[in-house]
């Protein structure tokens, strides 16, 4: 199925969006360090899942690497590290995480005002992913699913006290087991920490690395499907009902 593709500015942030604004489940993707929403579009436009998906742009350039990030990295301590094997950040306390934590908070108030979805997945790959998570934990708002692809635990004081808001939380969590960025180790690591926290996980291990294969789209593709099926049930919902409007809603949020 093939879905228009639209370019909006919500909250500060270039967007893309995808798909119906009075779809019931609204799908919040963000990329990676040095990567940019296009990269991500191509799951918004397969999946086959009526979602409304919205990939926004991260606010740093990444002059270095190329692309955006949603913090910016030291490249130099990020290579040296690489040479003795691929890593667990747990113990990293990015300087700009809080401001891209609040970054996201923004957006998600907006889209929550303007869209008003049944469900809302917010997820991301790899420094997304991380955000995401870091967003569900200390954020403003609560979200009704997360998804995170080739992530890490990151900030573990920060987190741990925090553990308790994953309970009864459905997440995706996926992991490549020859990742050379982030270990294997550090996905299930990550994948133990949701759980203790009472996270409902669906939890993808493939063969490969630090990359979305075939195996992820199925598993996130499944586990959106039944995440929509228990939203229109009556299970998972933050807001009574969705949307009516269309094209409007998308020109309201170009003046935002």
């Amino acid at each position: 199925m093939i879905h228009s593709e639209r370019l909006l500015e919500i909250a500060g942030l270039r967007t893309i969006v995808v798909g119906a604004t009075d779809a019931p489940m609204a799908v919040v993707l963000l990329h990676g360090y040095a990567m940019k929403p296009e990269d991500l579009a191509p799951f918004a436009h397969s999946l086959g899942v009526p979602a409304l998906f919205l990939l926004p742009r991260g606010p740093q350039r990444c002059f270095d690497a190329g692309g955006y990030g949603w913090w910016d990295i030291d490249s130099e301590a990020r290579d040296a590290a690489l040479l003795r094997g691929p890593r667990d950040l747990v113990e990293q306390y990015p300087p700009g995480l809080g401001a891209a934590r609040a970054a996201l908070a923004r957006f998600i108030e907006a889209l929550a005002a303007e869209y008003r979805p049944r469900c809302t997945v917010v997820g991301g790959f790899s420094q997304g992913g991380m955000l995401s998570l870091d967003f569900a934990l200390r954020g403003s708002s609560p979200v009704d699913a997360l998804v995170l692809m080739s992530a890490s635990r990151i900030a573990r004081a920060d987190w741990e006290p925090k553990r308790e808001r994953l309970r009864g939380l459905p997440a995706f969590v996926s992991h490549g087991r020859s990742d050379q960025d982030l270990a294997f180790t550090a996905g299930e690591a990550l994948r133990d920490f949701m759980l203790a926290g009472g996270a409902e996980v669906s939890w993808a291990p493939f063969e490969g690395g630090h990359e979305t294969p075939l195996l992820v789209w199925r598993g996130l593709r499944n586990f959106l499907g039944a995440l929509l099926r228990s939203s229109q049930n009556g299970g998972g919902s933050r807001h009574p009902g969705g949307n009516s409007a269309t094209t409007s809603a998308d020109k309201r949020m170009l003046k935002r």
